[in-house]
């Protein structure tokens, strides 16, 4: 019931156009501070069409009377002010007198982001992907407090998928190799994988115990396909690698050995 209560607030505030991230500001009382915000670990939160993806936002606070707790913390894309994110707890534990560890446990459930906004007109699920923002407001024992906007910025990408399928196999040495592909990325409107088109991707190779290398780059067409073609010269595995940009991950295919005969 929570959850729906959050959305029908947010839906209704983008609805009449209210801005539902807050203007960014640090205030409150006394000295209690963030000092440190890390955000899954440093890594991208990458978010597919099924899985519900926790991720923990950890905050160094200090104090001089110590730390009490996290009144409130937030995150939402800091562009649009989008944030399909329940915030599911936060546990404290103390370092020092005057310095606490708390650890925010949020969730991104990719079944509820078209939901979320589903009152706004010309409302895509997929604009929530991108930089978001962590908000939180902190407590010390001696009363003071402080509300923080931005104190950590992070990624929230879309999950994608990559294929390499490289033939003839074996190939005669000297012969023409063609390796295909295909890039793939979740679109959580309607929880699928669609084709990502006009993006450039590295054609790599290695020799057996070696390491991967760019061979070429190609560009997918309309329906996400990679098509290049190589000369056969030795044995070894290829594989497609995309770089991902800032709204959808990175991500290597699986190596197709070849054996040139």
């Amino acid at each position: 019931m929570r959850r729906r209560i959050i959305v029908a607030s947010v839906v209704a505030a983008v609805a009449a156009g209210v801005a539902v991230a807050p203007a960014a500001h640090a205030e409150g009382r006394g000295d209690i501070r963030v000092t440190k915000t890390v955000v899954n670990g440093g890594s991208n939160v990458i978010v597919g069409v099924q899985n519900v993806k926790r991720f923990l936002i950890t905050m160094t606070i200090k104090d001089n009377s110590g730390v009490k707790g996290v009144a409130d913390v937030s995150a939402f894309n800091a562009t649009n002010g989008h944030g399909p994110v329940d915030h599911l707890g936060t546990t404290c534990k103390k370092v020092s007198t005057t310095t606490s560890v708390c650890t925010a446990t949020m969730q991104i459930d990719p079944t509820w982001i078209d939901f979320y906004g589903s009152g706004n007109e010309g409302w895509d699920a997929n604009s929530v992907a991108g930089t978001w923002q962590v908000n939180a407001t902190v407590q010390a024992n001696d009363r003071d407090y402080w509300i923080s906007d931005r104190i950590a910025l992070f990624k929230v990408k879309r999950a994608a998928t990559l294929t390499t399928d490289a033939t003839p196999e074996p190939v005669r040495k000297g012969g023409t190799l063609t390796v295909t592909g295909k890039l793939s990325r979740a679109n959580w409107t309607d929880l699928k994988y669609h084709a990502f088109t006009k993006q450039v991707v590295k054609l790599q190779y290695k020799k057996p115990g070696g390491a991967y290398s760019t061979v070429k780059t190609a560009t997918t067409d309309s329906k996400g396909h990679l098509r290049a073609t190589v000369k056969a010269t030795a044995s070894g595995s290829w594989r497609w690698a995309f770089l991902g940009t800032t709204t959808t991950m990175k991500v290597v295919s699986t190596g197709d050995a070849v054996t040139v005969k």
